[in-house]
């Protein structure tokens, strides 16, 4: 849930290679939420310096959105292109969190992600 129109958002696009390959662009406010129900069983894969997952779907191996657990709470990013409105979100910003240390990209991470829930009906989240 994001508190505003999906109009005034811009996905920010990571210039990583696991993401440019992938072509994705992520959405996420600090103020919104998002809350995961999958049928599937979601993998976990790292990439980069290993901080962030990227939820991907076992079936389809598509990535859902990149999270990480700070504080004990979850947060994180949608992939916005799975919205069924992307089409209306503005252009995309290019982001280069490899540019970033390890402790500004969870700085980083804290400020602009939202809150996430993840429930999965089968297999395990791990």
């Amino acid at each position: 849930m994001l508190p505003e129109p999906i109009e005034q958002y811009s996905p920010r696009a990571c210039d990583c290679n696991f993401c440019i390959a992938r072509e994705i662009a992520y959405l996420s406010d600090p103020r919104g939420s998002l809350d995961i129900d999958s049928t599937e069983p979601i993998e976990i894969q790292r990439q980069g310096s290993n901080q962030a997952g990227f939820l991907t779907c076992a079936a389809c191996h598509t990535v859902i959105a990149v999270s990480v657990k700070l504080e004990g709470k979850l947060i994180g990013a949608l992939n916005s292109s799975l919205l069924s409105n992307h089409q209306q979100l503005q252009s995309a910003t290019q982001v280069s969190p490899k540019l970033l240390s390890p402790k500004d990209k969870l700085e980083r991470w804290q400020s602009v992600w939202l809150n996430m829930t993840i429930n999965e009906s089968s297999g395990t989240h791990g």
